[in-house]
């Protein structure tokens, strides 16, 4: 924004400035009459020069609360983000030993059941077994009559223990074949156990992670809105920040302005660039300025001749 502050002081402040040479036209006036019109112009650029330097205070303390609040409102916000932070990562901790926990008793209860289910079988298979082993033995005298008839009436076996060995290799071939069999069983039914665990296991993880997943999302979009909230609020201060920058540069060339027409009311070289400095020879002139006026008009009062003021 270009803004011209030399035209911009002259227009404001032009008709008021204490330094203004007496114009020739104004020559039939009294110096009791300009004294008071001097006066008057003094009053009320002393009042606008306050009223600024005044204005100009209560916005520079204001910025300088608001930066500190703005300070203060970004570390509580760190404070809380650590904090939530630690609250997430022990609640992720605490729930990850409690799926552990409650898969471990799974794990051991399906193991319980399977050890009863197992010695259930072995009873039954017991009981069974007796079973048939009394009923064998009460067949078994059948048997052994039937096995003495066919060894007198045979000649391969020539005692009934051929027959009885031959029964037993037999029965024994025929018995490896079943255990190989219920190996068989068993191999395939260990697998089928451990694919149903190994699948249950992956979908506790997969339910695991997703539920991880959404809460790192939601995280994420809560993170986005406060970043563009607090990406709002520092452009905001940014701009705010400009404006003051502006506002001190213009009331930097206003009194730079008074100091280079005080100057040279003075007929000196106005080589001062620190502000403060500047309205301090302001104010030294302007107070030089009030004494002579005071004086003159003392003088009048008492009745004392006043020379014509001079042009320098």
């Amino acid at each position: 924004m270009n803004v011209n502050l030399g035209e911009y002081f002259r227009t404001t402040f032009e008709d008021k400035l204490l330094v203004k040479m007496p114009e020739r036209e104004d020559d039939h006036l009294t110096p009791a009459t300009r004294l008071l019109e001097k006066r008057r112009e003094m009053a009320e650029v002393e009042q606008a020069l306050a009223a600024q330097k005044e204005e100009f205070q209560m916005k520079m303390e204001s910025l300088q609360q608001r930066r500190e609040e703005l300070e203060r409102k970004e570390y509580q916000l760190k404070e809380s983000l650590l904090k939530f932070d630690h609250f997430l990562k022990d609640n992720d901790s605490k729930r990850a030993r409690a799926l552990k926990k409650a898969e471990d008793e799974r794990d051991s209860k399906k193991q319980k059941d399977k050890e009863i289910d197992k010695l259930r079988d072995e009873k039954g298979t017991l009981l069974k077994e007796k079973e048939k082993l009394q009923t064998k033995l009460e067949k078994y005298t059948v048997f052994h009559k039937y096995m003495e008839k066919t060894l007198e009436a045979g000649e391969e076996f020539h005692e009934m223990r051929d027959i009885i060995a031959r029964h037993d290799t037999l029965v024994a071939t025929h018995g490896d074949l079943m255990d190989r069999e219920n190996q068989n069983q068993s191999v395939i039914e260990q697998q089928r156990q451990n694919l149903m665990k190994y699948t249950e296991e992956k979908d506790n993880q997969i339910l695991s992670f997703n539920n991880l997943l959404s809460g790192l999302q939601t995280r994420l979009d809560d993170a986005q809105s406060e970043a563009v909230f607090w990406e709002s609020k520092w452009t905001h201060i940014k701009n705010t920040a400009a404006k003051k920058t502006l506002e001190l540069g213009r009331i930097k060339m206003a009194a730079h302005n008074l100091y280079q027409l005080v100057k040279r009311h003075q007929k000196q070289s106005g080589t001062e660039d620190d502000t403060a400095e500047q309205l301090h020879q302001i104010r030294m002139f302007i107070q030089d300025l009030t004494i002579i006026t005071n004086e003159i008009r003392r003088m009048e009062l008492s009745g004392a001749s006043i020379a014509p003021p001079s042009s320098s």
